[in-house]
């Protein structure tokens, strides 16, 4: 299955790596452009046990994916999540 995660926040980021390691193919998406070319490297902006060595290897897999191309990504999925911040209510 071909999914897409929008945002690589706690939330995007170990699910589509996650849904990765399961077998799917997954595209990350993300308009940070420096976290982007990091997660493409490897490098994780945050700490979950395990996660950057999941990362390493369905980067290695083919199975993760990560781009800055919103369009091309949701064009290419079969399910698309949105794991964005949710901003609160303001009082």
């Amino acid at each position: 299955m071909k999914l897409c995660m929008i945002g690589t926040g706690y939330v995007g980021l170990v699910s589509g790596v996650c849904f990765s390691d399961l077998g799917n193919d997954v595209i990350c998406i993300d308009k940070d452009d420096n976290k982007i070319n990091n997660l493409k490297k490897g490098k994780i902006p945050i700490y979950e046990p395990g996660l950057e060595e999941l990362v390493k290897k369905n980067l290695k897999n083919n199975r993760l994916n990560f781009s800055t191309n919103l369009n091309e990504a949701v064009r290419k999925s079969d399910i698309i999540f949105i794991c964005v911040g949710t901003p609160t209510k303001k009082k």
